[in-house]
């Protein structure tokens, strides 16, 4: 049996456009051979939201951008596609493949809704076709996470205090390149760090961490377990105090500090009745922030604030890298323009249940008192419309023309954004649906164009 490539790292930029659906290099050596290579626009959006989310943030553009700027099949990816029989000729036009074409898209950080394109790509089919697996895949996890991410903050901002939010999912997320992205996604979403040390290192963010149980555990007892960890770090000491006795774990916590001389940073609880033993807990430690993990999510949150609970942060884990109420976001990235006679002409979908809006877009946002109001799915540049455009310009001819923010930046947005939503679209159960209207424009170029499409094939 031959050796196998390692797992880990295995998508070097050389070998990153394979990750690609096979349907579509099937299809671009099509192109190639058939001498069809039109203009064509694709869109990345949503038909609907995952149950119970009334927004969704979005998050992965910065993914997509590096993808583009470094696509190059390498000799590796080349050779393996050699012996999956793809031809010479259209191997060597891969090897020479770059971007050339036009992107614009949603900030991250921003909220988007059903039928409102993240990312819009226009450029050569051949190119066009083959992003839509990564596109797809970067955009609609760090998506879906920054959400629930962002539902967790949303119930600290209304519920809570300012209380800080730390992801503590790596472990439990589906992969290794998932818990990254989904520390990511989460600082996106408005949380303040991750417990991940390759994501902190990967992206700049804040890292956390304290003790697990095994500390504790292998020490004779829970005093000297305290003992030899505030020896170490002192007054920047957070215990783990619920591994035998959570009460007792903090009367020994204060006795170990007092005896020591230090203020302890905090504990953590991570197990029984949260909300009733923070309170007794508080009042053992009066003057020690509390941190709480286990079974974190923005429905516990609220839970625990509505009913007295104390805390100053909290840990979530397996509840934000999987999205565990809502695991999945059915994004589509679909063709709505094609070059026609020299001129991009709007295309679209008529499948049941899965019709397209044809064209290249603009979203506009109508807000009053600083407040969104509704948000209108325009043709792009079409005139007499009242809103702020939301897609941005990222790439023209090839070339990235927008600069890169900071998470900080996307984090400060994703905050702008949901305090501008109102509460009655931010529910965790059954939100209202926020107004998408579509304009007179893309109404009337819809209507015309399923008309004659239905003509044309009956």
């Amino acid at each position: 049996m031959p050796d196998r490539q390692p797992t880990f790292g295995y998508l070097t930029p050389e070998r990153l456009p394979l990750f690609t659906d096979l349907y579509e290099l099937t299809m671009m050596r099509g192109f190639d051979e058939a001498g069809h290579e039109p203009t064509a626009t694709f869109q990345l959006f949503v038909r609907d939201l995952p149950p119970d989310r009334g927004y969704l943030v979005v998050a992965g553009l910065e993914q997509v951008v590096h993808y583009l700027e470094s696509l190059s099949f390498g000799e590796e990816a080349v050779s393996y596609l050699a012996q999956q029989g793809f031809p010479e000729d259209f191997l060597d036009r891969l090897a020479d493949l770059s971007f050339s074409g036009e992107v614009r898209a949603l900030p991250e950080g921003e909220l988007a809704f059903p039928n409102e394109p993240l990312v819009e790509v226009t450029a050569p089919i051949f190119e066009g076709q083959l992003f839509e697996t990564l596109v797809i895949n970067q955009v609609g996890v760090q998506s879906l996470l920054a959400t629930k991410a962002a539902r967790m903050w949303d119930a600290v901002e209304r519920f809570g205090d300012g209380q800080a939010l730390v992801d503590f999912g790596s472990r439990r997320a589906h992969g290794t390149d998932a818990g990254l992205k989904a520390a990511r996604a989460a600082y996106v979403g408005g949380f303040d760090g991750t417990s991940n040390v390759a994501a902190g290192e990967a992206f700049d963010v804040p890292i956390y961490g304290t003790m697990a149980h095994s500390w504790v555990q292998s020490f004779p007892s829970e005093r000297a377990s305290f003992e030899a960890f505030v020896d170490v770090y002192g007054d920047d000491s957070v215990l783990l105090i619920d591994t035998y006795d959570t009460v007792d774990g903090a009367r020994i916590a204060r006795e170990v500090a007092e005896s020591a001389g230090v203020s302890l940073a905090g504990v953590r609880l991570d197990s029984g009745d949260l909300t009733a033993l923070s309170k007794t807990v508080r009042e053992v430690l009066p003057e020690t922030d509390l941190f709480i993990s286990s079974g974190v999510d923005e429905f516990f949150i609220r839970e625990f604030f509505e009913d007295g609970g104390i805390g100053q942060g909290f840990g979530p884990g397996t509840a934000l890298v999987t999205s565990t109420d809502a695991p999945k976001l059915e994004g589509v990235y679909k063709l709505v323009a094609v070059e026609r006679e020299g001129e991009l002409a709007p295309s679209m979908k008529l499948s049941a249940g899965k019709v397209t809006y044809p064209e290249q877009k603009d979203v506009r946002r109508v807000s009053a008192d600083g407040q969104f109001v509704r948000d209108v799915l325009a043709e792009r540049g079409e005139e007499g419309l009242d809103g702020e455009q939301l897609l941005e310009p990222v790439f023209e001819d090839g070339e990235r023309v927008a600069a890169l923010p900071s998470l900080d930046e996307i984090r400060e947005r994703t905050r702008r954004n949901l305090r501008s939503l109102p509460t009655e679209h931010r529910r965790f159960r059954s939100p209202t649906s926020y107004p998408v209207e579509v304009s007179p424009g893309l109404s009337e170029t819809t209507d015309r164009l399923a008309a004659s499409l239905r003509e044309r094939e009956s």
